[in-house]
C-alpha cells in the first residue's frame, strides 16, 4: 500500500501510546494509513507520493468545534465587519469609518458578535454619538453578546423604529426624554429583539452567499478547524437556508466537515416542526463531510434561558415542562439525538425532571443527547446527566463576559463556570466549542487560552484551581467533540484508519508562553487528506485564492479575525523575537498609531505600564506619545 501524501519531520500530537514517538503520517484516500517515526512511515512512499517536510513544527489533530453556527454564519460572513481580536476601540472605529465609506446604499455595516469591550485598550464600548458621527447616512448595526445592539439613526430609519414602536416581550427599546428611540436595544433578558432587528437587514444574493460561506470555511481552516457541529439557529430555516451548504457539498467544495442539528422555528408549533422533520429527514443522512445530527439546540421556545449576565437569571415559563416533555417524547420514541441550550443550573434541574420522566416510560438506553453551555451546572445535576447518558458541550462564552459574571455573582461562583474538571472527573462526555459567531469568536485558540490560562480576553483571571492542562484542553476540542456527533471512532485523533484531518501550527502550543496561545494559527490544514489551507512556510501548497464577493465586502479589506503579526512564534520566551511576539499578543496592538502617525512598537517594548488600564499611561489608551 502506497501513500498519496506523507508529512514527516514533525512533532505530531496524538492520544495513543505515550511511548511512541510520532514524527510522520502517511495518508491514502482520505485516511491515515501509517503513523510513527519517519523511518517507518517513509516506507509508504513511491514516485507518486507527495512529501512535505514539516521542519519540526507541531502537528495536532484537526480542531472540532462542537457548537458553532457555521451555516448561518456563512450566509452572512462577507456582510459582517469582524471586531474579533481587534486591539483597541480606536482601531475598531477606524475600521467602521472605512467600511461605511465603501458600503453602497441600501446595505448596512454590521458588527455581529465575537468581541468584548474588555479586549480594547480603552476598556469601553463605542457610544451612539461616535457611531452616528461616523455614519450619518449608512445604517450601522453593532451586536454586543446577547445583551444589546447599537443602531445609528440611519439604521433606526431603515428598520422603521419610531416613538410609536412597541418593544417586544423580553426586550427594551431605550428612549430619550421625548420618547424617541436612542438606538440602544436591550435584551431584558430575551435576545429576540436583537436577532429580529438584525433579520430586517438586506441579505446577499445566492451566488454571493456561496462565496461568503466558502470564505468563512477558509477562515475556520486558518485556525486549524476541520470539523464542526452546527447547532442551528434563530431565523435559520430548513431546508431553505441549508441549500448553500448542500450545494457546496455536492460540488465537493466543503473544507470543513459539518454535522447539523435542526432548530425549531415556530413558537407553540415546535412539535409540528420536529414531526415534519422526522418524517422527511432520515437520521444521520449524508456522509462524513455533511450529515444530519439530530434536534436542537432549541427544542421549545419556553425552555430558552438565554445567558445575559448583565441581567438577572430568567425564570422559565410554568408551561415549559409540558411543552418540552411532548417534544422529548417524540424525539426519544424515534431515536433522534437531541441537544438543548441550558445556561443556568436552575433551568437544568427542571429539564432533567422532564428527561427522567420520559426515560421512565421510554428509556433513553444509549441515545446520545447533549446539554449546551451549562455554565452553572452543579455536581448533582452532572450526576443526573451522566445517569441518563448525556454529554455536555461547553463553550468559551465566559472568556467574553466573565467580567459581567463576576460583578453579578462573585469570584467564587465564577471559578466553576462551567465546572469542566468536575465533569471530566465524573466521566461525562465533554466537548469544546465556541458558540460563534454572534456571542464568542470562532477562534479556538482563544478558547484554549481561556481553559488553560483561566483568563478572559480582557485578561481577567477567572479560574485558579479550575484551569486545565494543555493536553486535556486540546482533547476537548478534538477527540472530545467527536462524541457529540457520534464519530469518535472516525475522527478526533491521529491514528491509523481514522479520517485524515490535522493542522500544522505556526507555534508549539505545548511550549509557548500562555499569552501567546491566543495568537496561534495554522500554517497547513488538511481535511480528508487534502490541503485546504496553507500559509507561512507552506504557502506554496495553498489552494487557489477565492475572489471575495461583493467587491465592497469587509472580508476583502480586513479578512476575519484580527491578524496581529505574521511573525512565527518561538519556543523560548526569553529570546528578543519571542518577547516582541508575546508583547504583541498581550497588548494586541500592532501597526501604526492612527493618532500620532508612528509605530506603537517602541512604546509596547518599553517598561512603561501600558497594560495597567487603571494607571496614567494605560488609561490614555495609547502611550506612544511619551516617546
Amino acid at each position: 500500500m502506497k501513500a498519496d501524501l506523507i508529512l514527516h519531520n514533525g512533532k505530531i500530537t496524538h492520544f495513543g501510546s505515550a511511548q511512541q514517538e510520532v514524527t510522520a503520517v502517511a495518508i491514502q484516500d482520505g485516511k491515515f494509513i501509517a503513523v510513527g517515526p519517519d523511518k517507518d512511515v517513509l516506507q509508504f512512499a513511491d514516485s507518486s507520493t507527495k512529501l512535505i517536510d514539516l521542519g519540526g513544527k507541531r502537528v495536532v489533530p484537526g480542531i472540532n468545534d462542537s457548537h458553532i453556527h457555521l451555516i448561518r454564519g456563512g450566509l452572512n460572513y462577507n456582510l459582517e465587519l469582524r471586531w474579533d481580536g481587534v486591539p483597541s476601540l480606536a482601531d475598531a472605529l477606524r475600521m467602521l469609518r472605512e467600511q461605511v465609506d465603501r458600503t453602497p446604499h441600501p446595505q448596512w455595516v454590521r458588527v455581529v458578535g465575537g468581541w468584548s469591550e474588555f479586549q480594547f485598550a480603552e476598556r469601553r464600548m463605542p457610544t451612539l454619538a461616535e457611531i452616528n458621527a461616523i455614519a450619518p447616512e449608512t445604517p450601522v448595526f453593532i451586536l454586543h453578546l446577547y445583551d444589546r445592539a447599537l443602531l445609528n439613526a440611519a439604521a433606526l430609519r431603515a428598520v422603521g423604529y419610531t416613538r410609536d414602536t412597541p418593544a417586544p416581550p423580553g426586550g427594551t427599546i431605550e428612549r430619550d426624554s421625548q420618547g424617541n428611540p436612542t438606538g440602544l436595544l436591550i435584551a431584558s433578558p430575551n435576545a429576540m429583539i436583537l436577532y429580529s432587528t438584525l433579520a430586517k437587514g438586506p441579505t446577499l444574493p445566492y451566488a454571493e452567499q456561496l462565496n461568503s460561506t466558502r470564505h468563512f470555511m477558509k477562515e475556520l481552516n486558518r485556525f486549524g478547524i476541520t470539523s464542526v457541529i452546527d447547532a442551528g439557529g434563530g431565523f435559520q430555516n430548513y431546508p431553505d437556508d441549508y441549500k448553500v451548504i448542500s450545494d457546496l457539498h455536492r460540488e465537493d467544495q466543503l473544507t470543513v466537515r459539518i454535522a447539523y442539528n435542526l432548530f425549531t422555528q415556530k413558537p407553540k408549533h415546535e412539535y409540528e416542526d420536529f414531526q415534519q422533520w422526522i418524517d422527511t429527514v432520515p437520521l444521520h443522512q449524508g456522509d462524513n463531510m455533511y450529515r444530519h445530527n439530530g434536534a436542537g439546540e432549541m427544542l421549545v421556545f419556553s425552555a430558552a434561558d438565554f445567558e445575559d449576565f448583565l441581567q438577572p437569571r430568567p425564570d422559565l415559563n410554568e408551561n415549559m415542562e409540558a411543552e418540552l416533555e411532548k417534544v422529548v417524547r417524540l424525539l426519544v420514541s424515534n431515536r433522534w439525538p437531541f441537544r438543548l441550550h441550558a445556561t443556568y443550573n436552575e433551568s437544568i434541574s427542571r429539564f432533567l425532571d422532564v428527561f427522567e420522566k420520559v426515560n421512565r416510560d421510554i428509556p433513553f438506553d444509549g441515545l446520545a443527547w447533549i446539554f449546551d453551555h451549562a455554565e452553572t451546572i452543579d455536581e448533582r445535576n452532572i450526576e443526573r446527566t451522566k445517569a441518563l447518558g448525556g454529554g455536555i458541550a461547553i463553550q468559551s462564552r465566559m472568556a467574553y463576559q466573565g467580567e459581567y459574571f463576576v460583578d453579578r455573582y462573585g469570584h467564587e461562583a465564577a471559578e466553576q463556570t462551567p465546572p469542566v474538571k468536575k465533569m471530566l472527573e465524573m466521566g461525562v462526555p465533554v466537548g469544546g466549542g465556541s458558540d460563534a459567531t454572534r456571542v464568542s469568536s470562532y477562534n479556538p485558540w482563544v478558547s484554549l487560552y481561556w481553559l488553560t490560562a483561566g483568563k478572559t480576553v480582557g485578561g481577567r483571571q477567572l479560574y485558579h484551581n479550575s484551569v486545565l492542562d494543555r493536553q486535556t484542553a486540546l482533547q476537548l476540542y478534538t477527540k472530545g467533540s467527536a462524541w457529540f456527533s457520534q464519530e469518535q471512532q472516525q475522527k478526533g485523533d491521529i491514528a491509523v484508519d481514522m479520517l485524515a484531518d490535522l493542522t500544522v501550527l505556526n507555534s508549539d502550543y505545548f511550549t509557548i508562553d500562555e499569552e501567546a496561545i491566543k495568537s496561534i494559527e495554522s500554517e497547513l490544514t488538511i481535511v480528508a487528506g487534502k490541503i485546504v489551507y496553507a500559509d507561512g512556510d507552506f504557502s506554496s501548497f495553498s489552494p487557489p485564492p477565492i475572489p471575495v464577493l461583493p467587491d465592497w465586502s469587509p472580508t476583502k479589506s480586513y479578512g476575519g479575525y484580527y491578524r496581529v503579526s505574521k511573525t512565527p512564534q518561538h519556543d523560548h520566551p526569553n529570546t528578543a523575537s519571542t518577547k516582541s511576539n508575546i508583547v504583541d499578543t498581550v497588548h494586541l496592538c500592532s501597526g501604526s498609531c492612527q493618532v500620532h502617525a508612528h509605530n506603537h512598537n517602541h512604546a509596547r517594548m518599553s517598561n512603561i505600564a501600558i497594560n495597567n488600564y487603571s494607571a496614567f499611561w494605560g488609561a490614555l489608551g495609547c502611550s506612544c506619545f511619551a516617546f
